[in-house]
């Protein structure tokens, strides 16, 4: 299995706290799950609601991103990359962000990318690459995004290195990596002990260090992305972080998305829960309870999006 087959395939919540949205098959005693056995239509419906819940964050990042000198204008932007697209819902905000920009979606998987040209009505371009083994088939940008794709590599460094290289010269690179972990409900919420989200959070991360200890060629980073950049033989040009918040009381379809996020924590991490805490969860998931994160009047979404930047020279 590839390194970015990884990126499907892990059942982490990994664009609230580390990720990309995208769902990937290892940690926690579960095993790999194959590319072939996925419900792709059923995870890229998954991993669109999740980036339409980021979109105002995501398309507030992009008009910073279009407001860097020597981005807007002529002669700016004419290829655009999102590596690591998915279903392409981010891909579709940067074209709208730069409109005279050829943006490319760039995947591993076939499925959704086809999912990506059909809601875009082909405004987008794809392109399949298994990264990191594939870099060189980007091409030149003018601009890539990369939104809690890299750590899912083993070697981070490298892959900053090989990103930098395929922009053309005063080319931008954004990594939206680290920010803060989503918040849903009050510190007491009326179930269990206090804190219950921290106690969550801490069990995910450690999940999360298994991932990246499994990855081929993993190598261990102090995770300085300015400091990273610079290592990358690109100028650092600025770091910014964006707010994601849905107040109470929450839309049904954000609740649709966190049940399902809560369900796959339970599947994943309820094994190394306290049973208090694993009582919790399992009162949060009760679709007709009042108790149930579908039913709460308290439950809200609140997340940070941190954006780092560098230009080559």
């Amino acid at each position: 299995m590839s390194s970015h087959q990884h990126q499907h395939q892990h059942q982490h919540q990994d664009q609230d706290q580390h990720g990309h949205g995208h769902q990937h098959g290892h940690g926690h005693g579960h095993g790999h799950v194959p590319a072939a056995d996925l419900d792709w239509d059923a995870l890229a419906a998954h991993l669109e609601q999740e980036a339409d819940l980021r979109a105002g964050a995501v398309t507030e990042a992009a008009r910073w991103l279009f407001g860097l000198s020597g981005l807007s204008g002529e002669g700016g932007v004419r290829r655009a990359l999102d590596v690591g697209s998915g279903p392409g819902v981010i891909a579709g905000l940067l074209a709208e962000v730069f409109p005279a920009a050829e943006v490319v979606a760039v995947d591993q998987s076939a499925a959704l990318l086809e999912r990506a040209r059909t809601r875009s009505g082909g405004r987008l371009g794809t392109q399949q690459a298994d990264l990191p083994a594939e870099f060189e088939k980007l091409g030149e940008a003018d601009l890539i995004w990369s939104g809690n794709a890299i750590h899912h590599l083993g070697d981070q460094q490298a892959a900053l290195t090989a990103l930098g290289a395929r922009l053309r010269p005063g080319g931008l690179l954004a990594v939206a990596e680290s920010g803060l972990p989503p918040r849903f409900l009050p510190r007491d919420f009326g179930l269990g002990r206090p804190g219950f989200q921290a106690r969550l959070d801490a069990a995910h991360e450690d999940g999360f260090s298994a991932m990246r200890a499994e990855l081929p060629d993993t190598t261990e980073e102090i995770e300085d992305w300015p400091a990273m950049l610079r290592r990358a033989g690109l100028v650092p040009s600025g770091t910014r972080t964006f707010l994601v918040d849905h107040p109470a009381p929450l839309a049904r379809p954000v609740r649709e998305y966190l049940h399902t996020q809560l369900r796959r924590r339970h599947d994943q991490l309820a094994e190394a829960l306290i049973p208090e805490d694993r009582a919790t969860l399992e009162a949060l998931l009760a679709e007709d309870a009042p108790t149930g994160i579908l039913n709460r009047p308290d439950a809200f979404y609140l997340s940070a999006m941190t954006v780092h930047t560098a230009r080559r020279a």
